[in-house]
């Protein structure tokens, strides 16, 4: 999987390098890149402020923000990039969420941090929540740990996976203009993909501590 390791590696690199130039002087009257970037800061603060409230938000915000931005960057990359017209020896450059490792990592990423928040504010009193309301649904709230990170993983990696096989077969056949208005609305999908993973793991995090 080195393909997946490059393009996740010049991901990180971009997204990185935005950070620090966009941040390294602060100005009362923010240039463009500062101002995309507190744009892109509210946003993210919104969402776990919403799902989390004011007491637990702030806690779980890197967490939230760092899975939103390298999943806009990946989902970008591969919608900008036509990465399926580089050919290498062996395997195929594109997004990092295009691989099914890279969005399972990401999932479970997300269990272990809502489980780890329940044991670190709860406790023990943590296993209460497996037999509410009832005891008798013990084995269906079992159940549902295993299917949310399953969730997680296959509608972020069916959606890009999709997107980008529908990119690199128009470009094959009418390389000019016409798949630019599938590229944009790429940019659109995989913002989207991005917002709803970092709701949806600022969700299970605050089913768990509520």
């Amino acid at each position: 999987h080195a393909e997946t390791i490059f393009v996740s590696s010049f991901v990180v690199f971009v997204v990185s390098s935005m950070l620090f130039i966009g941040t390294r002087d602060l100005k009362k009257v923010p240039d463009k890149i500062q101002n995309l970037l507190e744009i892109i800061f509210e946003l993210v603060k919104s969402i776990a402020f919403t799902q989390l409230g004011p007491s637990y938000y702030a806690q779980f915000l890197p967490f939230i923000a760092t899975i939103f931005l390298f999943i806009l960057g990946s989902n970008w990359a591969g919608a900008l990039i036509p990465w399926k017209l580089i050919e290498i020896p062996k395997g195929e450059l594109a997004a990092p969420t295009n691989d099914i490792n890279t969005t399972a990592c990401l999932a479970i990423l997300t269990s272990l941090t809502y489980f780890s928040a329940g044991f670190k504010i709860k406790g023990l009193g943590y296993f209460k929540r497996y037999i509410k309301p009832s005891v008798f649904l013990l084995p269906i709230n079992i159940i549902e740990d295993f299917t949310k990170p399953l969730s997680l993983n296959f509608r972020l990696f069916g959606n890009i996976v999709a997107d980008e096989l529908t990119v690199a077969v128009l470009c094959s056949l009418v390389p000019i203009l016409i798949p630019v208005p599938i590229m944009v609305l790429g940019l659109f999908a995989g913002s989207i993909q991005a917002l709803i993973f970092a709701t949806l793991a600022g969700a299970y995090i605050a089913e768990v501590i509520e």
